[in-house]
């Protein structure tokens, strides 16, 4: 026994056989060229290329994943900002502070020496070493002093009472020339 099918005839007396090598990918079978076959053309195809929906289901899916994603570190990425920011910051002020801290020992340094205690003492104090002379000019202003006041100036000085101070100033403000600033008012 052979182990070969054969086919069945066909009622029109031929026999048609297959073949088992592999047909090309876009190679037409013979039956196409027959003779006496009716052939169809197909549409001309287009020059504009076929463009199929701007957004597809992927494209959705990939926009609203960017999009969460987005979502998820505008928190930590706002929040990493503003402790970058506070950093810059309390750098600025360390460095303010290590200054006013190298200023302040400078002066400690300073005021540590004996010939800057005694310059500040004869300055502020009016410290003389013996041997030195003092000279003490006074102005005009002082207690002591016995140069005569400028006539009419004893009447601008003396307190007036609070009352006469308004009416005083009432006079003034209407234009009456025989009333003048009275002086400052007496509690």
């Amino acid at each position: 026994m052979s182990t070969a099918r054969t086919r069945r005839a066909r009622p029109g007396g031929t026999r048609r056989r297959s073949s088992s090598r592999p047909v090309r990918a876009g190679a037409r079978g013979a039956a196409d060229n027959r003779p006496g076959r009716r052939t169809t053309r197909r549409p001309a195809r287009s020059t504009t290329p076929r463009r199929g929906p701007r957004f597809t289901g992927r494209a959705v899916l990939l926009g609203a994943l960017v999009l969460l994603l987005a979502l998820t570190l505008a928190g930590p990425l706002r929040q990493y900002v503003a402790g970058r920011q506070e950093l810059a910051e309390l750098a600025a002020e360390q460095q303010a502070l290590d200054q006013r801290a190298a200023d302040l020992q400078a002066q400690l340094d300073r005021q540590a020496d004996p010939a800057y205690i005694a310059q500040q003492a004869r300055e502020r104090l009016t410290m003389v070493l013996p041997g030195d002379r003092l000279v003490v000019v006074g102005d005009a202003g002082d207690p002591g002093d016995t140069a005569q006041d400028p006539a009419g100036s004893t009447a601008r000085n003396a307190p007036v009472p609070w009352y006469e101070g308004l009416l005083g100033s009432v006079a003034a403000a209407d234009g009456d020339p025989s009333e003048t600033d009275p002086g400052p008012p007496a509690d």
